[in-house]
């Protein structure tokens, strides 16, 4: 099928590559698909539901047909579009969506059964008998279900992604992006160039046209060759804008190394992240399929699809085409393909008043009404006004005239604005900040019209940036005829005609949503599965509103369109997180005393981000209950070390900082005294709790705010947040000092024998007491020290800058160890401070109020906070909520589990009966048995009574006895004294 002549394709260079196991030839700068088509075949693919043959429809990105599996073991792609991926030696590409072979697809039984498998069909059909669901009908439809495979095995591919900044960017490389590129080139901006094909020229390369009197493949290279020379401009091909987003970003995948054999020093593709001050739109049209029975068959090809693969790859995809039309375009086609030496069966119009534009046979005022051929196309049939005829033809052109692709105009929340002259959809004015559309994405059809437009965009483009625009550049001459079109979304008669290719989303599924209620575009679409495929409806999404307008006697702009999304084209989720995976997840946050507990074998578990030890093992300890509970009672009988250099600390300064952090917190901080600490609670503006912490005042103006671990990110920008918004008015400023100190916790009956010891001067009871803070030395080093206790015990926190966190780590766990006592880890923490009912996210979860923790006191009702008038609503002070309480079980060996419900003990164990649940829970050495903290309805009111704890996942009951929180020391008279 290959035509002498025509093409881009290097003839030079055959490259073999695999498809279902077969070996094919193709060309270099071949796609899967024009090789495939190269060498007769038509058949690449089956549908979603019915598992109908499927061809190519599209030559771009666009192509909702022929997807396909590139590559093999764990770097195999599913639904990559064989339209887009070129070929090289070795590639293996597959069919997909089909059990066995092919051309023998076991479930295309679901053909014959198409009556029954309308839109919906899933909603009516599965409802009884109510048990076959699990065992039965789920499981068939999830074996039968989903476009492609994904393999279960970690990929091998190594994704990249890199930032880009620019003063223009340009999107898309057809006549309107040349122009704007060359324009803006010349005028000094830096340009970025980005076209999703390997070549750059758009149309200009699918269609025979001339531009200043040459061919126009000439002048793109000529321009493109102007655009490198300048050095202003980045050329990027293989590369699709994906997504638009606030302040000029822009969201792009460059195929890297997809179109080469793979190598381990190349990605397989780039994500880029694009800044751009101002941008140009030049992203084309999509042509528009016609809704006509049985329109589905391979070699049913978009009429410019066909132009493109003639002139692009020397393909043609029949040898005895009709092209079936609405509009001028579509007669290049037949032209093209009788100069190329294709024979030209008829072009079908459906206008009674078409020019033929060549030496064809034309039928006028005619619509296709029927197709033959299973597993390719064999025969048409049209009606011409009463008579209706066939044609013998391997190969449809259809066109129902053009669609802008609006998309990326959209992803700001815009909706396109109809233009019912052309019948198209088109750019909202202003639709993205400094995004100009131009060319036939903003409805100019002309190649003269296309340059035109390049060019203004990039002049208003070049004024927004405070350029001036080139003097001298000439605009080419170029084709001025658009041509004209006539409408014609569906051709009424016997049989399916598809709208959604891919989902097998007919005409009759659309009405059929409109006449059972779903009139609205987006139900519509869910309703039917219309547009959800890979291809995101970029063919069918107008065609089926179009006919829902029709079904609901509206017109298409009352209908509307459904919500474009990113990303435009399908993004792998490699590329999208690249460097996420292995230790780049998450960024690795370690404390400065990390080597030190790694060197004393202490297993390391994530808070956060952050890396903390969980225990600190002893010589002969074999279990982490043993680690932990001897460090638990070293706390409570001696002194232990923990480093709580995670805790988010927020330097906090300004004549209004009193006033700022009053307005934060629910009670005053404006009234604590220098060299003081207080306790404070943050609620969100719903009125629940955000966060609670300790902050300390180092002088009039200036405080330390210190935050759980796992909110210290969001308090920061809450604070960012408040100042900027809320209270402009305040004179204060702060920063994140989290990683400039090195914070540890010594706590115990000698912590401060210990700290004395290393202290320049030594402090005592009356000197520094509780809650206390202020500025020391240790061995010289300028320090500051918070009286402040997360384990109910005598205890400091001491912090240094950072650089000196090591060693005072050490030190501080050396004279802890001579003192009888160490170092302890996280799960000894936990253990003491549920001992003493100190909450932490496991319980302010971010569902639970003041009330709810038993904080109601906290909230001052002398000042306004965030969150107060939030917290006063009724629903969020009832009796009967889930308040806060301590459990222990009734027999001293009982089980308890975090997250398991909780009950009244006579009651069933079901969820209309839920009396709370568990949130966090230890087993205490202290006192000898566990204990835990749950959220109990009409909680403190029902201490005393026993609830029955269930864990039906772990199969755990336990009779509980409802207690206070605090279970040791309730006077906290070990941490004051």
């Amino acid at each position: 099928m290959r035509v002498e002549g025509r093409g881009l394709v290097d003839r030079t260079q055959p490259v073999s590559f695999k498809f279902d196991g077969r070996t094919v030839t193709g060309l270099k700068g071949d796609t899967i698909a024009s090789a495939l088509m190269a060498k007769g075949v038509r058949l690449m693919g089956r549908s979603f539901k019915y598992h109908r043959p499927r061809g190519v429809l599209t030559a771009g990105s666009e192509e909702p047909n022929a997807l396909m599996e590139v590559g093999t073991g764990a770097a195999m792609t599913p639904n990559t579009r064989a339209t887009v991926q070129e070929i090289y030696d070795g590639l293996v590409a597959q069919s997909q969506n089909r059990w066995g072979p092919l051309d023998r697809d076991l479930l295309s039984i679901n053909d014959l059964l198409w009556p029954f498998l309308g839109a919906g069909f899933y909603y009516k059909t599965f409802m009884w008998p109510r048990s076959f669901w699990e065992k039965l009908y789920e499981p068939v439809i999830r074996r039968a279900a989903g476009l492609g495979r994904i393999t279960r095995a970690a990929s091998p591919e190594r994704h990249e992604k890199a930032f880009a900044f620019c003063d223009l960017l340009v999107i898309g490389a057809g006549p309107a992006g040349l122009m704007a590129a060359l324009t803006a080139a010349k005028a000094g901006a830096d340009v970025i160039l980005v076209e999703e094909t390997p070549e750059v020229g758009g149309r200009l390369l699918s269609d025979s046209q001339d531009i200043d009197g040459t061919p126009a493949a000439y002048w793109v290279e000529d321009v493109l060759k102007e655009l490198q020379a300048s050095g202003r401009v980045r050329v990027m091909t293989r590369t699709t804008i994906t997504g638009v987003y606030d302040d000029g970003s822009y969201g792009a995948l460059e195929r890297v190394g997809r179109h080469v054999a793979p190598r381990p020093d190349l990605p397989p593709e780039c994500f880029w992240r694009i800044r751009a001050k101002q941008a140009v739109l030049a992203a084309g049209a999509h042509e528009r399929p016609i809704a006509f029975p049985m329109n589905d068959r391979p070699g049913i090809l978009m009429a410019g699809a066909v132009r493109t693969y003639l002139n692009r790859y020397g393909v043609a995809p029949g040898r005895n085409v009709t092209v079936f039309a609405t509009n001028d375009d579509a007669h290049r086609t037949a032209v093209e393909l009788m100069d190329a030496g294709v024979k030209v069966a008829a072009v079908i119009d459906s206008r009674p008043d078409a020019t033929a534009q060549g030496d064809y046979r034309l039928i006028r005022g005619a619509e296709v009404i029927g197709t033959k051929g299973r597993q390719a196309l064999t025969q048409v049939t049209y009606r011409a006004g009463s008579r209706t005829d066939t044609l013998i033809t391997d190969c449809l052109a259809m066109s129902g005239g053009w669609n802008p692709a609006v998309h990326l105009t959209c992803h700001l929340g815009a909706r396109p604005v109809w233009d019912a002259g052309r019948a198209m959809f088109l750019p909202a004015p202003g639709a993205v900040p400094g995004l100009t559309p131009a060319g036939a994405c903003n409805g100019a059809m002309s190649t003269a019209d296309c340059l035109r437009e390049g060019h203004e965009a990039a002049k208003a483009a070049l004024k927004a940036l405070g350029l001036r625009a080139p003097r001298g550049v000439k605009l080419p001459e170029a084709d001025t005829e658009a041509g004209r079109a006539a409408t014609l979304w569906a051709v009424p008669g016997k049989g399916r005609a598809w709208l959604d290719f891919a989902n097998d989303v007919t005409t009759k599924d659309v009405k059929l949503a409109a006449q059972e209620g779903f009139t609205s575009v987006e139900h519509m679409k869910r309703y039917t599965t219309q547009g959800m495929a890979p291809d995101q409806g970029k063919n069918s999404n107008i065609g089926a509103l179009a006919v829902l307008a029709d079904a609901t006697g509206r017109g298409i702009p009352e209908t509307g369109t459904t919500t474009y999304r990113p990303p435009f084209a399908p993004v792998t989720l490699g590329a999208m997180g690249a460097f996420a995976e292995g230790h780049g997840f998450a960024p690795e946050r370690k404390t400065t005393s990390h080597a030190a507990l790694v060197a004393r074998g202490a297993p390391m578990i994530t808070a956060g981000l952050w890396y903390r030890p969980s225990y600190i093992p002893a010589p002969g300890e074999t279990t982490w209950r043993e680690a932990c509970d001897r460090e638990v009672r070293m706390v409570r009988t001696a002194v232990g070390v923990v480093d709580v250099s995670t805790l988010g600390k927020i330097d906090i300064k300004g004549p209004d900082a009193g006033a700022f952090l009053d307005f934060l917190y629910t009670n005053s901080f404006s009234t604590l005294k220098v060299g003081r600490a207080r306790y404070g609670l943050m609620l969100r503006e719903d009125g629940h709790v955000m966060d609670d912490g300790t902050t300390a005042r180092l002088a009039e103006d200036h405080f330390v705010m210190t935050t759980t671990t796992a909110a210290a990110g969001q308090v920061m920008q809450h604070l960012d947040f408040v100042a900027q918004c809320l209270r402009p008015d305040l004179d204060v400023r702060f920063i994140s000092v989290t990683e400039q100190w090195a914070q540890f916790s010594v706590a115990g009956p000698l912590s401060r024998e210990l700290l004395n010891g290393i202290l320049d001067a030594p402090i005592d009871d009356a000197g520094f007491p509780f809650m206390a803070c202020g500025p020391v030395k240790v061995h010289g080093v300028q320090a500051r020290l918070f009286r402040i206790s997360f384990s109910g015990e005598h205890a400091y926190e001491i912090a240094v800058p950072a650089r000196h966190g090591d060693a005072l780590y050490r030190e501080l766990v050396a004279r802890a160890e001579a003192l009888g006592g160490g170092a302890y880890g996280m799960e000894a923490l936990n253990v003491l401070r549920v001992e003493k009912g100190f909450i932490t996210h496991s319980e302010i979860h971010g569902r639970v109020t003041a009330y709810d923790i038993g904080m109601q006191r906290m909230l001052s009702p002398k000042k306004d906070f965030i969150g107060k008038a939030a917290a006063a609503r009724p629903g969020l002070l009832e009796p009967d909520r889930e308040r806060l309480v301590g459990l222990k079980p009734v027999e001293m060996d009982g089980r308890l589990t975090a997250g398991a419900r909780l009950f009244t003990p006579d009651d069933p164990h079901k969820r209309q009966y839920d009396q709370g649940y568990v949130t966090s829970v230890a087993y205490s050495p202290t006192l000898g048995h566990m204990i835990g903290l749950g959220f109990l309805r009409h909680g403190p009111e029902r201490t005393g009574h026993h609830v029955q704890l269930v864990d039906h996942v772990r199969g755990v009951r336990t009779l509980c006895e409802v207690c206070e929180p605090v279970f040791f020391d309730p006077e906290g008279g070990r941490a004051r004294g």
